[in-house]
């Protein structure tokens, strides 16, 4: 369906270095944006835009760390002055970790929180004020089904700060509607990643997200193209301020 196609826009996918991020700016890409790919790991976005521009698309790959708020424009202005203009972008940027907080290791909480939460909130600020400047656009921001819901695995902060980004979602697509921006939050369940492996590695955790998810199985990462798309492209012109949750019904359980 043409109003799923993004030909001529220009999108920014952080954290694209590996896992859900890659796939994302390679699915962008299919269908027709140019991409610039955007995470901490150098060498590693190298591949992925080598991904990107093999499906005829041009890139640019962008070392990027979303605490470094002048990090996060520069990325925004590289999209611009590289690429002509910035319409999508998708918030994916995060890191996580399982533990009880009782026990927490309140540096590796702040670190979490600074990448999930005010990495986030960086990025959808250098990229609100490009768009406002230039057509409106869409804001993908990349929660968690954790947000929503729980397993017995204890990840308290994890939770928060993707529950966090529901809230950032809503506000932001209230404030630039005028201007012609929305803004969405998407909520995958548990997928294959480099972010969940060492969780699914183990049989407790593989336990738990099984017993939590009601289609009883790990998500496939085509199943979030659908999702994607609906949110970045024309196909979800009339929505704004929403959560799309891709759980296998975790939410809902």
């Amino acid at each position: 369906m043409t109003s799923f196609r993004l030909d001529g826009r220009v999108a920014v996918v952080t954290g694209a270095s590996s896992g859900l991020g890659a796939h994302f700016a390679v699915v962008l890409a299919r269908a027709g944006a140019d991409v610039v790919v955007a995470a901490r790991r150098a060498d590693m976005l190298a591949t992925v835009a080598a991904a990107v521009e093999a499906e005829g698309r041009r890139c640019l790959a962008v070392p990027t760390d979303v605490t470094d708020a002048a990090a996060c424009s520069t990325l925004i202005d590289a999209a611009v002055d590289g690429l002509g203009g910035v319409h999508v972008v998708v918030n994916n940027a995060g890191t996580g970790y399982g533990g009880r907080s009782d026990r927490d290791d309140l540096a590796q909480t702040e670190r979490l929180f600074d990448v999930n939460l005010r990495g986030a909130y960086q990025v959808a600020a250098a990229a609100g004020r490009a768009m406002i400047a230039g057509e409106g656009g869409s804001i993908v921001n990349v929660s968690s089904a954790l947000a929503l819901a729980t397993t017995d695995v204890p990840q308290a902060a994890y939770s928060a700060s993707k529950a966090g980004l529901l809230g950032m979602t809503r506000d932001l697509a209230r404030q630039w509607a005028r201007h012609g921006i929305r803004v969405n939050a998407l909520a995958p369940g548990f997928f294959s990643s480099e972010l969940t492996a060492p969780l699914l590695a183990h049989e407790r955790g593989a336990a738990s997200v099984r017993a939590a998810t009601p289609l009883g199985r790990v998500g496939r990462l085509d199943e979030l193209d659908g999702p994607l798309l609906l949110l970045a492209s024309d196909a979800g012109s009339y929505i704004t301020g929403t959560t799309l949750s891709v759980d296998g019904g975790m939410a809902m359980h």
